[in-house]
Order: C-alpha cells, then structure tokens, then sequence
C-alpha cells in the first residue's frame, strides 16, 4: 500500500509541476489557459486519491471529503477555463473593433 500511496503522489507531483511550469512558460493566455486546467486537475486528483488510500489503510476510516474534492474539481476546472477563454475571445474582438 506504501508503494501505491507514494505513486499515486509522484503522479500528482509530476502533473503539478507540469502544469506550474506550463502556467509560466506558455506564451499566449489561451496557451498559458491550458496548462494549469489540465495537467494540474489530474495532479491534484492523484494526491487527493493518495491521501485516500492513507487514511483508509492505516487508520482504517473511509473519507468521502477528497473524492467530494475530486468530484467539484473535475466539474469546475474545465467550466472556469471555458468561461475565462470566453471572455477573453470576447475582449479581444472588443478590442478589434476599435
């Protein structure tokens, strides 16, 4: 279980970082948009998961709190970015017009 739990937080490790690093050194916001929406959702899921998997194997309690956590994240990350990427398109043919 050890070794499943220490996976499962490389995972979200690597993903985070991915993201964080895309977030700074993507170019364009649309570019910049897409790196902490994605890559970041997934990392914080695999943590969220890893400390699901903590607690249900040593201390023998099923916590619905993270997979809660996990649920709103996977529905609001992509909603916010689709809403922000919206506006700002909106912004920029604003901006054209004049």
């Amino acid at each position: 279980m050890d070794f499943l739990i220490a996976l499962f937080l490389l995972i979200g490790s690597f993903f985070t970082l991915v993201g964080s690093v895309g977030l700074v050194k993507l170019p364009d916001f649309f570019m910049r948009l897409h790196g902490p929406t994605k890559a970041t959702t997934l990392g914080v899921g695999a943590m969220l998961v890893a400390s699901m998997l903590y607690y249900f194997s040593y201390h023998d309690i099923v916590r619905l709190n993270e997979l809660l956590i996990i649920i709103f994240l996977f529905m609001t990350a992509p909603v916010s970015a689709h809403l922000m990427s919206k506006a700002a398109l909106h912004k920029k043919k604003a901006d054209e017009k004049k």
